[in-house]
């Protein structure tokens, strides 16, 4: 089993930047593929990115490309998100995921990703 605790949300205006963290422990983390997702109020938990075991491999949901950055530092069990350019609709609860099947093709759905993070909130204001 691993824990996830992530950290680094905030209230940012919108087109300004924001790194959120998510800090690892348990098991061994190059066992897992991270993932960021985020859930807004009244919407369902969408997928933002997924990265590969070893940093490798990158995957984002068409409408963050470009905007956001996913990483990973497996010498301190930690995934990051880095967010550039928001704007109001990124307001929502983002959230840390692993998943530790390793399907040849990264999911992109909640479902598929075993362990979560409580949450980090972000809000950009207009």
């Amino acid at each position: 089993q691993v824990q996830l605790v992530e950290s680094g949300g905030g209230l940012v205006q919108a087109g300004g930047s924001l790194s959120l963290s998510c800090a690892a422990s348990g098991r061994t983390f190059t066992n897992y593929r991270m993932a960021w997702f985020r859930q807004a109020p009244g919407k369902e938990r969408e997928f933002v990115a997924v990265i590969s075991r070893h940093g490798g491999t990158t995957y984002y949901a068409d409408s963050l490309k470009g905007r956001f950055t996913i990483s990973r530092d497996n010498a301190k069990n930690t995934v990051f998100l880095h967010m550039n350019s928001l704007k109001p609709e990124d307001t929502a609860v983002y959230y840390c995921a692993a998943d530790a099947t390793l399907p040849a093709v990264p999911s992109r759905r909640p479902s598929a990703y075993t362990y979560w993070g409580q949450g980090t909130q972000v809000t950009v204001s207009s």
